[in-house]
């Protein structure tokens, strides 16, 4: 272990002749590809590493505030006490509340517990304040780290680890291609990202983990290397996994089963959410979300890691299973447990079940159980608008900024309090009735008293607090202005529509029923800017014709052609001096 820390940056990098690479600009990084896939490289991140540079932006801010309120709360009791007046003291201030935010105080000083009361990091509350370091645990090209030290204001050290040799050799040599500034700022390492987390703890700021499929194996080294009140980035690609195309294996690297809905790619968020809180609890750690994002062909999350036995006991409020029926859309979700206060104690107790019948009260079908998952919010919205505003206030830094600039403004006027969401169609399909438009069925449920909202992961996607019994009610007053024809009475439609409304629905126009975007007619939803907008393949993988779905024909018939180029000239001069040797 030693030895791979000892092999860090400053090693020379292997000579290397420029007219065999490709120069690719990212942003103001600029990299070295080789036609050859040896190193792992994918355009469509770009999304993900510009939403990551704006968040560290707004880490960086935030974090700064926080130290210097941290600060004036500290002279201000140093002069209470210097007055003769009583000031309370620390282990007076009771633990943080249940969405993981202590009461006026910053986390940094009041999170740890009555018991064992959390130090406070070397460098924090004592005037000063180091520049944050940042981990990329799998680095590959080095694209992401290079980024962070080239374009991020007042970050410290970036170190950049990866266990293939042929990637930590392109990561030295991007960083020497890209000048004084990357050399100085990034560190590269030829070491097991999960070794050297574990050997390291409390050690970063920020730790970003963007593997090639599932994050499971890093969790646990990850979630132990952040420093109190540090963030975790994540990125899981196995969607067809997290989306429930393969429960079992979900539940053996996630501890979560799936379901498939509508919802998957919210509940895959969820899942990851409620995993990362697994691995910090073993820790008496705990996570707060503060932004957490579906795009492209991927999850990332962002949540901030705290230190706090106490705040560790609300783990169980946050988490719920979720009941689906197999005949309708109609979810219902299942806390794992409540509390009971009496006088100043607070008993956690299991929570009061089950939340459903054994059939669905709406059409009488079976239900489908899964989780458990995340279901406190998943965003923290004075983030998230901090975020947008960071994006539009420095557009020009950002190559993604049209995209992420969308899914922020959708997440900023999502509904933060109701877990997962419905599908206008769906609820169509179910009634084989025509749909209405959105405008209308957002009027109804406003109409009816509820809050309804988009969802970032969806544009047919709605959120709302309006229980499902009211949303059906909605819809079979909707039927009886928009008649169906006859189906079999044992549809799941047809037991439905038997019922009598209890909620006479108005759907007159209401005034909220268009959000702020939609309104001023902000772009939401963008399509690919280009095709074969996807995943690509593994490092190493020998790119053949079957890989055009991917990549495309032109693609992959340009670097087949510079193979077999490369492939001629080592024959021709291999004839000709076997030539030389027969004269």
């Amino acid at each position: 272990m030693g030895g791979a820390e000892e092999d860090n940056n400053n090693t020379n990098t292997t000579p290397f002749d420029l007219n065999d690479y490709v120069v690719i600009k990212e942003g103001e990084a600029e990299i070295l590809m080789h036609s050859k896939n040896e190193v792992f490289y994918n355009k469509t991140q770009v999304n993900n590493r510009d939403m990551s540079i704006a968040v560290l932006r707004t880490f960086i801010s935030k974090r700064k505030e926080e130290h210097e309120a941290l600060l004036a709360k500290r002279m201000k009791r140093k002069e209470e006490r210097e007055s003769g007046m009583e000031a309370p003291s620390e282990s007076s201030v009771s633990n943080g509340k249940s969405n993981g935010k202590c009461e006026e105080t910053p986390q940094d000083e009041l999170c740890g517990t009555s018991e064992e009361p959390e130090k406070v990091p070397e460098g924090r509350g004592r005037g000063e304040l180091k520049p944050p370091r940042v981990l990329e645990a799998l680095s590959a090209t080095g694209l992401r780290a290079i980024r962070y030290a080239r374009e991020v204001e007042g970050l410290g050290q970036v170190v950049a680890l990866d266990n293939d040799k042929a990637s930590v050799e392109a990561c030295r040599r991007n960083i020497k291609f890209n000048g004084s500034v990357a050399s100085a700022k990034v560190e590269s390492n030829l070491v097991d990202a999960r070794v050297y987390m574990l050997t390291h703890p409390k050690e970063f700021d920020m730790v970003d983990l963007d593997p090639y499929g599932s994050p499971s194996v890093f969790l646990d080294s990850a979630v132990q290397s952040v420093a109190d009140g540090g963030m975790l980035m994540c990125t899981a690609t196995d969607m067809a996994v997290l989306c429930g195309g393969n429960g079992e294996v979900c539940y053996s690297k996630y501890g979560s089963y799936p379901l498939k809905g509508k919802y998957c790619h919210e509940m895959a968020l969820r899942v990851l959410l409620a995993c990362i809180e697994s691995h910090a609890n073993r820790y008496k750690r705990y996570i707060v979300p503060v932004l957490s994002v579906q795009m492209d062909f991927y999850v990332r999350v962002f949540v901030r890691i705290f230190t706090s036995a106490g705040e560790m006991k609300n783990t169980p409020l946050k988490l719920s299973y979720v009941y689906q029926c197999v005949g309708c859309d109609s979810f219902h979700l299942q806390p794992l447990a409540r509390t009971v206060s009496k006088n100043t104690s607070v008993r956690y107790l299991p929570g009061f079940g089950p939340a459903v019948s054994q059939e669905c009260s709406d059409c009488g079908k079976k239900y489908n159980m899964g989780g458990p998952i995340w279901s406190a919010p998943i965003h923290d919205q004075d983030w998230v608008t901090s975020i947008l505003a960071d994006v539009k206030s420095m557009k020009e830094r950002y190559p993604a900024f049209d995209r992420i600039s969308a899914v922020l403004t959708t997440i900023s006027e999502e509904l933060p309090d109701v877990p997962l969401f419905l599908s206008l169609h769906n609820l169509c399909a179910t009634l084989k009735c025509i749909s209405p438009s959105a405008v209308i069925f957002r009027s109804a449920v406003i109409n009816a008293g509820y809050r309804i909202s988009g969802t970032h992961v969806n544009p047919l996607g709605l959120k709302s607090d309006a229980p499902m019994e009211v949303i059906w009610d909605i819809m079979r007053c909707w039927v009886k202005n928009h008649p169906v024809k006859p189906q079999p009475p044992e549809d799941s439609g047809s037991v439905i529509l038997a019922k009598e409304p209890v909620l006479q629905a108005s759907f007159a126009r209401a005034v909220a029923s268009l959000s702020k975007a939609q309104a001023k007619k902000v772009a939401r939803f963008l399509p690919n800017p280009e095709r074969h907008w996807g995943p690509k393949l593994r490092a190493g993988r020998t790119i053949t014709s079957k890989h055009a779905s991917l990549l495309g024909p032109e693609t992959v018939n340009e670097i087949l052609n510079n193979n077999e180029e490369q492939d001629e000239e080592p024959e021709a001069k291999q004839s000709e001096s076997n030539l030389y040797s027969q004269q």
